[in-house]
């Protein structure tokens, strides 16, 4: 990689704190070189990560903690791999043009989109998964399929990848966005970022 990639993570009122708090540490963490010296500089860190609220200002993430996003849609720089989080904040958003819009326009020039937990359903809203394979929290794989019928629901995977990859609920964000790791940086990469957030359950 000649350039570091730039991943958006969208983040709004009700979002899951894990959801979006996951991803970022893998991606944020994430050294080409190993070792703790490694991390002690962005050197050797493939990926660039922020935020990006759809308008300016804090939101309320779930339990109440605030959160100061990077950039807005306005402002935000062009994303090479997009995370979309879920949480209760998604259900009003699939109403919201908008945020709808703004997520199809990003798929569209993005390298790859990617979805944890209920993010999915927005991303069925977007049209996103239309004839695609895909995941969500497990409460919500009949609303998944219900939003729209092409989707195959496959409730028994932690991630699906089907050129947009999507993860289960919550803690899976982390194992998506180590997937993610992999395709970029090889499975050694991956595999010493899970040793350093000491996340076990890591199986590639």
């Amino acid at each position: 990689m000649t350039r570091k990639l730039q991943v958006g993570i969208l983040v709004f009122d009700d979002v899951e704190v894990l959801d979006f708090a996951g991803p970022f540490e893998v991606f944020s963490r994430t050294r080409t070189t190993p070792g703790l010296e490694s991390r002690r500089s962005e050197d050797s860190a493939p990926f660039n990560v922020f935020t990006v609220a759809p308008r300016p200002g804090p939101i309320v993430a779930t339990g109440g903690l605030k959160v100061v996003p990077h950039c807005d849609f306005a402002t935000s720089p062009a994303i090479d791999v997009l995370v979309v989080p879920g949480g209760f904040g998604t259900r009003p958003l699939l109403q919201d043009t908008e945020v709808l819009d703004w997520l199809r326009r990003t798929a569209a020039t993005a390298q790859r989109v990617t979805s944890v937990c209920t993010g999915a359903l927005l991303l069925a809203q977007a049209g996103l998964l239309a004839g695609r394979r895909a995941t969500t929290h497990w409460s919500s794989l009949d609303r998944l399929a219900s939003l729209d019928a092409t989707i195959t629901v496959d409730g028994g995977q932690r991630v699906v990848d089907d050129v947009v990859i999507t993860s289960a609920g919550v803690s899976a964000g982390i194992d998506m966005a180590l997937a993610v790791v992999t395709a970029y940086c090889g499975r050694e990469v991956a595999d010493e970022t899970a040793r350093y957030i000491e996340y076990p359950f890591w199986t590639g």
